[in-house]
């Protein structure tokens, strides 16, 4: 049976301004992604599924699937607007993305085992890869999860606000809830805060775990997944053309509601991603001292 890791990489990158899946961020112009394909391939994962639009797919194969094949199971699946639950529509002028739910689904046809996912812009650490797969084939076929969480104070950007699934987790370590929230950023004294609707912010636990979208599931999930999409998009007024269904959200309603069990993952990851243009020279930075100290080989692949 394949290990297999999807990598969400059809965003639109809006706060970056450009495709930042398939920007170069390592030393020798690697991009990101390509970090958490090595270390997944070295945990033991054998297949990855990539999420993609059809309109970089070209640019997406030459800087990620071409250069990893042979060394892992490649497939692709396609995020597209147009693609919707049976019954479905959205406003003609909508251009933003559905949600990483959406994202997911499109590669339910190629998933039939556990399997965990992950953001493309994101790097979540050597060991996170370890701890989830090792968690992954103790996972029951139904009605059962985990998640690898990281500290807020690690997940923040001096360059502008970012969304993040706060946690809550229960006294046997299980995710009791997650609250997706979408306007968190630092503050001059020190503090991180939720700024969505005050814009002097709500005060955050900087210890609270939060959500990276790092999450094992089994194809359960997939059925339980399109259902509520559709709710979430029957529900929206014709004129909405920006809300999206995301992973927390639809975890969390799982959770309460269908009675999943998610096992919260802890690790010693270090985790750095890239949302504004701002942030490529501290995690290029970053990228280049692992390789020095021996974490990466001078070639990945």
């Amino acid at each position: 049976m394949d290990k297999t890791l999807v990598i969400m990489a059809a965003g639109m990158g809006s706060r970056y301004g450009g495709d930042k899946q398939i920007d170069g961020m390592g030393p020798h112009n690697e991009v990101l992604m390509l970090y958490s394909i090595y270390d997944a391939v070295k945990a033991g994962f054998t297949k990855v599924v990539f999420i993609i639009k059809h309109s970089f797919e070209a640019r997406f194969k030459e800087s990620v699937g071409d250069v990893v094949k042979g060394k892992v199971k490649v497939e692709y699946a396609f995020q597209e607007l147009s693609d919707l639950p049976a019954g479905c529509s959205i406003p003609a002028e909508r251009t933003k993305p559905l949600g990483t739910v959406q994202a997911l689904l499109s590669a339910k046809d190629l998933i039939h085992e556990p399997f965990a996912v992950i953001n493309a812009d994101d790097y979540y650490g050597v060991p996170a890869y370890k701890t989830m797969i090792e968690h992954l084939g103790k996972l029951n076929p139904e009605k059962h999860a985990c998640m690898v969480g990281y500290y807020l104070k690690n997940t923040v950007s001096e360059n502008g606000h970012v969304t993040r699934g706060v946690c809550t987790v229960d006294a046997e370590n299980h995710l009791s809830s997650v609250t997706e929230t979408y306007k968190i950023q630092p503050f001059p004294d020190g503090t991180i805060r939720d700024t969505e609707k005050d814009p002097n912010g709500v005060i955050l636990d900087p210890e609270c775990l939060v959500s990276m979208n790092f999450f094992g599931f089994t194809p359960w999930l997939f059925e339980k997944a399109e259902a509520r999409l559709t709710s979430f998009l029957k529900g929206l007024s014709p004129t909405e053309l920006k809300a999206e269904y995301v992973l927390p959200v639809l975890v969390d309603q799982l959770m309460h509601e269908e009675g999943l069990k998610v096992d919260m993952l802890t690790t010693d990851a270090v985790w750095f991603g890239v949302t504004y243009k701002e942030d490529k020279p501290y995690v290029q930075q970053e990228l280049l001292k692992m390789h020095r100290n021996g974490t990466y080989p001078d070639a990945l692949f």
